[in-house]
Formats: structure tokens, C-alpha cells, sequence
């Protein structure tokens, strides 16, 4: 979605952001809206496109990824959990 943000920002439409990437306009449209996934190689010729460092696509997302990978037990550990803080071996 910063793709979208910045190339509007900067004035420039999807069909010339694509043409100077070397891919479909449909293709950027799909990088837009995060159906396709964005190669290293393709991540680094946008940041050159858009006057922005690689970084630029990654800010704020450290927050969602912390949230994203906290563990989950599973019922049957919480479970034991419950049983074990009743006495209940």
C-alpha cells in the first residue's frame, strides 16, 4: 500500500510507474493492493522509481510483525493450565 501512497504522491501513474519497472500495469496494481508478492530485485528498482530507501516499504511494520508472530498454545496446553492451577493433575 506505500507503493500506491507514494506514487500518487509524487503524481505519476500507474502505467508510467510500470512502464519504467518493466511490468504490466495490472501487475503494479496487484503490488498496490498486495495480491502479488514483490521481488528483492523489483522492491529495489521501485525505491529508485519513487525517491524512496527500501526501508520506506517496511516502516511500521515491525509492530504488526511482533503482534503477527506471538505464539498461540494450543487448547490442550491451556487445558493442563487450568487443571494444574486447580490441583488437578
Amino acid at each position: 500500500m506505500r507503493v500506491r501512497e507514494r506514487r500518487i504522491e509524487l503524481g505519476i501513474t500507474q502505467p508510467e510507474l510500470a512502464g519504467e519497472l518493466g511490468v504490466t500495469f495490472q501487475n503494479l496494481y496487484k503490488y498496490e493492493k498486495g495480491k502479488n508478492r514483490i521481488s528483492a530485485g523489483r522492491l529495489y528498482r521501485l525505491s529508485k522509481a519513487l525517491g524512496v530507501p527500501v526501508t520506506f516499504f517496511f516502516e511500521g511494520l515491525a509492530e504488526t510483525e511482533a503482534k503477527a508472530q506471538k505464539p498461540k498454545r494450543s487448547k490442550a496446553a491451556q487445558r493442563r493450565t487450568q487443571l494444574s492451577a486447580r490441583g488437578v493433575a
